[in-house]
């Protein structure tokens, strides 16, 4: 059987500060790993931590993909 693990639960102040350190740019992109990757952090803010950069990888993943989608029907207009 598995042992369920009871992880604290996060406070507003802590989650004021969480939404604060994620407004900051590239402060965010360094504090998502962190926070992803740690051993010792709470599992709530871990599992934020990795579904936002889920996200954000699909979200590059759409922005390339529609990028090369209007760049090369740009490039095909221009040669006609």
């Amino acid at each position: 059987m598995e042992e369920q693990q009871n992880a604290p639960v996060l406070s507003v102040k802590d989650w004021m500060i969480t939404i604060l350190l994620l407004a900051i740019p590239l402060v965010n992109i360094v504090m998502l790993f962190v926070w992803a990757f740690s051993k010792g952090e709470n599992p709530t803010k871990s599992n934020y931590a990795k579904a936002s950069l889920i996200w954000a990888l699909i979200g590059i993943g759409l922005y390339f993909i529609f990028f090369v989608l209007f760049f090369g029907a740009m490039m095909s207009n221009m040669n006609q």
